[in-house]
């Protein structure tokens, strides 16, 4: 019996456990938070929905540039996909408006999204110290820090903000991914980049334990995706060793790491609800959410690990000329790929993660179907 075997015990202990404790102690409060009146969301280029577009003058990420957004938007909307988002999904599942980004010209009673492409978990100063660079200054303490100047000018125009608060859902992320790819992508060691993952996890848990503070109740925390399935990091680190690669073409130690980084995650998790019985707090399972695609991908209409816009090399990815360069052409049909640009996903990867997590076993505890608006799913399969 190996790691992974303890490792999947202690899953399974974790989650038996969980739903016990939420049969027992969560549904009543569940119900009272549900539905849902807003959200907030905070992360990376996985729920960025346009602030770094809109704070960036001139615009300069590929992300913003066509072919992105031709599926859902038919134009350029700041997301780094060719269409919506996981927190799109949701927000569609939950009968709610797309939540608008911070610099957008947000309805404080509609939430909103502090998101923004490249953001770290960790402060700047904290990899700068370390003589690290990273090409941002967006961490998850300066979105925190919107929020709480969102919250003071809600109060002060509302007298139910405290209500808003409590019957919002706060998506965390998903946030901490870049702070591991930027140091994978300078090719650390392994041993290096495990160890920040205590800070990284820190970081996420001081945010939480400061929104459930000022009034949030009900938190869904993204882990990390299947990263060593994902074609940027297959690229980077490709080898003519074929033991490092799983039998779907997935570098195993790359994805090792990802169940680390998770476990650890929900470890903290756990210790959040103990010091916090009253609030929601939700492990969404990006990373099995998403591995049944690359595991069976033409199970779900997929084809292989080839991206849709991009160009060169044996998964259609060339680092160098990104999607969005003019050179670059997207295929036909995007719903026929998981990945979109080499990072980033495709609409229809999307819709399948967002599935796993709102009507599927891919969020614990699991969301109670009286939280939805939308109980029958059906924009799921269109």
């Amino acid at each position: 019996m190996g790691r992974k075997c303890r490792m999947r015990s202690i899953c399974e202990e974790r989650w038996i456990a969980m739903v016990a404790f939420v049969a027992v102690s969560s549904s009543a409060s569940l119900l009272v938070a549900c539905p849902y009146r807003s959200m907030f969301s905070f992360g990376d280029s996985l729920a960025d929905t346009g602030n770094l577009y809109l704070s960036s003058h001139p615009p300069t990420d590929h992300c913003f540039f066509p072919p992105y957004g031709q599926t859902f938007f038919h134009h350029v909307s700041g997301r780094c996909s060719d269409g919506r988002l996981i927190i799109d999904f949701i927000a569609e599942s939950l009968g709610l408006p797309l939540v608008k980004p911070y610099f957008g010209g947000w309805n404080v009673e509609e939430g909103a999204n502090f998101a923004v492409i490249g953001a770290t978990a960790l402060d700047y100063s904290f990899f700068q110290d370390r003589g690290i660079s990273i090409p941002t200054n967006y961490s998850l303490t300066i979105q925190l820090n919107w929020f709480k100047e969102l919250l003071t000018a809600l109060c002060n125009s509302s007298t139910n903000c405290h209500e808003i608060v409590e019957n919002s859902l706060f998506l965390m992320g998903e946030i901490g991914g870049n702070d591991f790819n930027y140091l994978f992508f300078q090719q650390k060691s392994i041993a290096e980049i495990k160890s920040y993952v205590p800070y990284v996890i820190n970081a996420i848990a001081s945010a939480i334990n400061e929104l459930i503070g000022l009034g949030a109740r009900t938190l869904m925390v993204p882990g990390n995706l299947p990263i060593g399935c994902s074609v940027i990091y297959l690229t980077i680190y490709e080898t003519i060793d074929k033991t490092q690669y799983d039998q779907f073409g997935c570098l195993k130690w790359l994805n090792e790491f990802g169940e680390y980084y998770n476990h650890k995650l929900q470890s903290e998790l756990d210790k959040l609800r103990v010091f916090h019985p009253r609030a929601n707090i939700i492990y969404a399972d990006y990373y099995n959410a998403a591995l049944p695609l690359y595991r069976d991908p033409t199970k779900f209409g997929f084809t292989d690990l080839k991206i849709c816009c991009g160009m060169g090399g044996p998964y259609n990815f060339n680092k160098l000329t990104n999607c969005g360069n003019p050179s670059v052409i997207a295929c036909d049909d995007p719903s026929k790929h998981i990945g979109w640009d080499g990072v980033h996903l495709t609409e229809a990867a999307y819709r399948f993660i967002a599935k796993g997590l709102i009507k599927g076993p891919y969020s614990l505890p699991q969301f109670s179907t009286l939280c939805f608006r939308n109980v029958s799913f059906g924009y799921f399969n269109s």
